[in-house]
């Protein structure tokens, strides 16, 4: 059984699966669509499976996709261990602005359910990390929202230091702050991700 609990994000989740060990191992459950559904409302069904491997202090975002058409995310760590972090840039939402992080790694088997319009990014804490993404909607070409991770307005936690030495790649250094991201008509509204996954959990009715 996998416990699913709300973050500070409405529709955002985390899942916690239990552990089975004995002397071979472990073994858990990493999801249950029919569990997942019941606690966010809508279902949850990939349409595409996506990885990514890096090196430590590699930055990976802030990446969403637009509304339409969309896209919801299962991310988890499958080896090594990453910071993840979630940010709710949805205009008009009670939670505009707002991040949760989750530390991820392959011991726990910790993931997070991430909705439609809420961005995602993470920093690897150890090299080789894989990062596992189960997607609701397959890649659409021009669809993709990126959003500076080091933008001053966001003040991420990525690390308690200088974040100068991380890794990042050329278009993710490029990507608009928030406000920019605004003023370019980019920034995905609360009413269209409502439309299309319907009224988050946790969200004011």
């Amino acid at each position: 059984m996998t416990r699913v609990a709300p973050a500070r994000i409405p529709g955002v989740f985390t899942l916690e699966p239990r552990q089975l060990a004995d002397e071979r191992g472990v073994f858990y459950e990493a999801l249950r669509t029919d569990a997942l559904a019941e606690v966010t409302g809508h279902p949850f069904v990939p349409r595409q499976v996506n990885y990514s491997v890096s090196r430590r202090g590699t930055l990976r975002g802030l990446h969403g996709v637009t509304i339409p058409p969309g896209q919801a995310k299962l991310v988890t760590c499958v080896r090594g261990a990453v910071r993840d972090v979630v940010v709710d840039l949805r205009l008009g939402s009670p939670a505009f602005g707002t991040y949760a992080t989750t530390e991820l790694d392959a011991r726990s088997g910790r993931a997070v359910f991430v909705p439609e319009g809420v961005v995602h990014g993470f920093l690897a804490l150890a090299d080789d990390s894989c990062v596992s993404y189960l997607l609701s909607t397959p890649h659409v070409p021009g669809t993709q929202l990126d959003i500076d991770p080091l933008d001053p307005d966001l003040a991420l936690p990525w690390t308690s230091g200088d974040t100068d030495g991380l890794l990042l790649s050329p278009k993710d250094r490029a990507a608009p702050g928030v406000r920019e991201a605004e003023a370019a008509g980019l920034l995905p509204h609360w009413d269209d991700a409502v439309a299309v996954c319907g009224q988050p959990a946790g969200a004011d009715r």
